[in-house]
């Protein structure tokens, strides 16, 4: 299962031309349910046209694969109105099952926590970009600390820190104490140590399999997992059982 890619095949195409170029891959590295968000331009500060179209692309992805793939509401907090209005569209009418938080809004912001309220009614786990960038994040956007802040005032609600941080040492140390964040793998080239140290740190339980395609191939994600010096049965968690265990799959 991988819990974190994005429709950006055949930008301009329909959600069938996409999900034909990438389907094939991910037979290929026996990726069996890819997890989509944003579209296939990303948006910093999307509108409610924009997010909508985001959504309504993903869902026809979703349509024309039920099997396949599965969604993350796309929301821009700033709008807070129109993030639950999606919300309720999006996942309570179906077909999507998370939320997926970009750099519109720093995630530790008030406006966050009527959206991690209505996840936890929803049991719905919400994928949080997260990064340590050269240079200092953009406006908006979200470091580990910033979520295990918003974690720790929802500790009910399940949280994906995509990227663990990309300073992967760092994103991982400061989301260790918030039982209810996990990290995925991707967003950064395949470096020894990652999953190991994810795992000594957090356990196998809170460590997911994701590979940001198509902004990177499945194959070098999946390397930090099988190159790994973990147990089979620690792969296993990472590489579908997490994943399972957070949409009761």
């Amino acid at each position: 299962i991988d819990c974190h890619i994005h429709p950006t095949m055949r930008v301009g195409g329909p959600p069938v031309a996409c999900a034909a170029e990438l389907l094939p891959f991910a037979d290929r590295m026996g990726i069996e349910l890819l997890g989509v968000s944003l579209g296939p331009i990303f948006f910093p500060q999307p509108t409610r046209a924009q997010i909508e179209a985001d959504n309504d692309f993903n869902a026809g992805l979703i349509a024309s694969h039920p099997d396949r793939f599965f969604g993350y509401v796309n929301l821009n907090p700033n709008d807070l109105r129109h993030s639950l209005d999606e919300i309720e569209r999006r996942i309570v009418d179906g077909p999507f099952v998370g939320i997926k938080l970009w750099v519109a809004l720093c995630c530790d912001h008030p406006n966050v926590d009527a959206i991690g309220a209505r996840a936890a009614e929803l049991r719905a786990p919400i994928l949080q970009h997260t990064f340590y960038r050269a240079g200092g994040n953009l406006p908006g956007e979200s470091s580990p600390e910033d979520l295990a802040r918003l974690a720790a005032r929802h500790p009910d609600v399940t949280f994906i820190a995509a990227h663990a941080g990309l300073n992967w040492e760092m994103g991982i140390r400061a989301v260790a104490d918030r039982p209810n964040v996990l990290v995925d793998t991707c967003g950064f080239d395949p470096e020894a140590g990652f999953t190991e140290m994810a795992v000594a740190w957090l356990g196998a339980e809170r460590v997911v399999y994701g590979s940001d395609a198509a902004g990177r191939s499945f194959a070098s994600q999946l390397a930090k997992v099988h190159g790994a010096d973990i147990t089979p049965e620690e792969r296993t968690l990472i590489l579908q059982g997490n994943m399972r265990r957070v949409f009761d799959r």
